[in-house]
């Protein structure tokens, strides 16, 4: 059946037509109406404009969508499909200057409450890849993200230096969980850039629970993590750093072993605080891959051998690696890459920050359930792919029928799925960097405060 055109009610505005529909079982429209009424601007600023509140919340996701595009064009997109079956073909859009102004207005409340409102975990039992020992596999990681080189950016989060000198951006640290079998990024906290990882990583843990099990690197290892996540009912898996010392209690059938850590502040030590944890030590044994010889301890609170074997324990420890990948389709495809965020100030920059999360949630739901209905692991698809389908889709469901979408929403499903990558290969690097450095000199304090002026370049030249 081929589709029919929508029919607009022209009483409404245009702009309050305007949605991600392809969106809508991701982000329901009464989710939306909810945050706004709570953490929206105040009753002055809320009635009904050119641009409302609404639309301005889906402009914020879908400069995620069309990262390399201006904010004009970005709204451009968004609203493609609608001035289609407008009955005014040249209705005037926005203007740039509106956009900002209207999303600074917005603010990043609404967004940061939309995102815990949204932002929960997708697999199910018949999720491929998303649980093992009947634990739902979870991680936690950090990232630091370049932003606009501004002092409003500078003062709020700042810039990490070094004996070579200071970083070229003012960065933001961000940390965040998820859950590995969907990568849906499911909690996330932003933070000036010398946060300790540590700190968010025990902030984040406030939503984990009953039938997790967690992992993080040796960078987030500390007795506080440990304690925090057994107190939340969830499992742990996490690498030893190199300083942390054993002394084996008992050794179990598997060649793991029992033993008991202790907190690093004193004052808990003499009071007897401390942990039954499992060590599992395991090296890597093909020669052509990076790490090959070295030993590797990890510690869980899986304690038993029957329920939980060691090699399947080091087996799972590398799923954590899926969290990486995560920060790789976030880093290189929904931003551009080598490129700071677009906010000149430090509330857009946590505005744009949850707008990016939403963006990649919703992404990522729409494969997971693509994935489900070809019966394949969520990551057996391409994120990349997705991202275009949707790209493509957004216009289609603002032209259609109400009564087709679902016809609609099917087809991006089929199209999604068909998005297929090869089987991932077995994959080991070194932790090395290709170029170290660039021949230019560093900007410096000096470079700064250059004047534009004016006129034509010719202006200012002289030949001699």
């Amino acid at each position: 059946m081929p589709y029919s055109l929508r029919q607009i009610d022209t009483d409404l505005k245009f702009c309050q037509h305007l949605s991600l529909e392809a969106f809508q079982q991701v982000i329901p429209a009464h989710h939306l109406q909810t945050v706004l009424q709570e953490h929206g601007p105040t009753p002055a600023q809320t009635r009904v404009r050119r641009l409302t509140l609404q639309a301005s919340v889906w402009l914020v996701i879908a400069m995620h969508l069309f990262s390399s595009s201006s904010l004009a064009h970005v709204f451009q997109h968004l609203a493609r499909g609608l001035r289609f079956i407008w009955p005014d073909p040249d209705i005037a859009l926005p203007t740039a200057a509106a956009l900002s102004y209207r999303r600074y207005q917005l603010g990043p409340k609404p967004l940061a409450a939309l995102f815990r409102a949204v932002c929960r975990p997708l697999a199910t039992p018949q999720t491929q890849g998303a649980w093992l020992f009947g634990q739902r596999l979870m991680a936690i990681d950090g990232t630091t993200e370049d932003l606009a080189d501004t002092p409003a950016n500078l003062r709020a989060f700042g810039r990490h230096a070094c004996g070579r000198g200071q970083s070229a951006f003012p960065q933001l640290k961000g940390v965040y969980l998820v859950e590995c079998g969907t990568h849906a990024i499911v909690d996330a906290g932003f933070w000036p850039c010398h946060t300790s990882e540590r700190v968010g990583g025990l902030r984040l843990l406030r939503s984990v629970g009953a039938g997790m099990l967690v992992m993080w690197d040796r960078g987030f290892h500390s007795f506080e993590m440990i304690q925090a996540c057994l107190a939340r009912q969830a499992e742990f898996l996490g690498r030893l750093p190199a300083h942390v010392t054993t002394r084996p209690l008992r050794y179990l059938a598997d060649g793991s072993y029992l033993t008991y850590l202790a907190p690093a502040n004193y004052q808990q030590r003499q009071a007897g605080e401390q942990v039954l944890v499992r060590v599992i030590e395991y090296t890597i044994t093909d020669p052509q891959l990076a790490g090959y010889g070295e030993r590797h301890r990890v510690v869980t609170s899986l304690l038993e051998a029957g329920s939980a074997p060691a090699q399947e324990v080091a087996l799972a420890y590398h799923q954590r690696w899926e969290i990486e990948i995560v920060i790789d389709e976030i880093d290189s495809h929904q931003r551009l890459v080598g490129r700071p965020l677009r906010s000149l100030l430090p509330t857009g920059v946590i505005q744009e920050m949850y707008g990016l999360l939403l963006a990649h949630y919703a992404i990522r739901f729409l494969m997971h359930q693509a994935a489900l209905e070809a019966n394949l692991a969520p990551d057996r698809l391409s994120f990349v792919h997705a991202i275009e389908v949707v790209q493509g889709a957004i216009s289609e469901f603002q032209m259609v029928e109400p009564g087709q979408t679902g016809l609609l929403y099917a087809r991006m499903l089929r199209d999604i799925a068909a998005g297929r990558l090869p089987v991932r290969r077995l994959r080991s690097n070194p932790r090395v960097v290709k170029q170290k450095m660039s021949n230019f000199k560093l900007k410096r304090a000096e470079h700064q405060g250059y004047y534009r002026r004016d006129g034509c370049f010719d202006q200012v030249i002289a030949v001699i």
